[in-house]
């Protein structure tokens, strides 16, 4: 019995000790997973995103005794404008919607129907001086819904993009973000799309709205923007998933 109850120790001995390896294994791997999450100290920034620099190409000698040079691209007639790959466009920022929509829906159904007692011989079916075969059915049925809903949007400033790729037609593919890092967090403001060369204005700048299959990104993270969000459980009770 005795030799019965010292296994019966070691054993038990043994499963503590697996249980705790295992959950310092847990809490190794926790740590690892937050060490590398601070290693990151930029996550807003994206690769894509990077300003495209054009290709260096060799020029020829300049030709002495003579004001223009075939040589280089200068146009000496025309509009200091971002119009090559690599060139720098500044975007004026005049984003604003305002959507709404409201509906109101209400139905109301009735029906009544009646079985009178049926009388034979002039003599109706009674039990105790009451009906047995008369009766009466009712029903009814309302529905009303009204649902009503609103959204506006605003943003407003400057960001200076690159020209990534400029098409045969002439038409300019932009690209940029700009992240302002402040004391509680940091925010980040990108902005991608097409624009035509006759909507940028003498002072190399084209307004937000006048970029066509413009994708613009306001974005943050930190404390503020922590504050800002529900938690997890939050979040798993408003979404569709929750049935009730």
């Amino acid at each position: 019995m005795n030799s019965k109850r010292s296994s019966m120790r070691n054993l038990s001995v043994t499963n503590a000790s697996k249980w705790t390896l295992h959950l310092q294994r847990m809490l190794l791997v926790m740590v690892c997973v937050l060490v590398s999450g601070c290693m990151n100290q930029n996550p807003l920034r994206r690769a894509d995103y990077r300003p495209v620099m054009p290709l260096v190409t060799m020029h020829k000698g300049a030709t002495h005794g003579s004001l223009y040079n075939a040589s280089t691209s200068l146009q000496y007639f025309s509009d200091v404008k971002a119009r090559r790959v690599g060139d720098v466009i500044t975007v004026v920022l005049e984003e604003k919607t305002d959507a709404r929509k409201s509906a109101d829906t209400s139905a109301d159904k009735a029906s009544t129907i009646e079985i009178p007692n049926p009388t034979i011989l002039g003599r109706n079916f009674t039990l105790g001086n009451y009906p047995l075969f008369q009766n009466s059915l009712k029903s009814s049925t309302v529905f009303a819904g009204k649902g009503d809903s609103s959204q506006s949007n605003s943003l407003t400033g400057n960001i200076s993009v690159t020209v990534t790729a400029v098409y045969p037609n002439g038409n300019m593919l932009v690209r940029g973000e700009k992240v302002l890092t402040l004391n509680q967090g940091s925010e980040v403001i990108r902005i991608s799309g097409l624009v035509r060369p006759v909507d940028v204005t003498p002072e190399n700048t084209v307004l937000s709205t006048q970029i066509a299959d413009a994708q613009i990104t306001y974005s943050g993270s930190g404390m503020i923007a922590d504050s800002n969000q529900s938690g997890w459980m939050t979040r798993f009770f408003n979404s569709p998933y929750w049935p009730f």
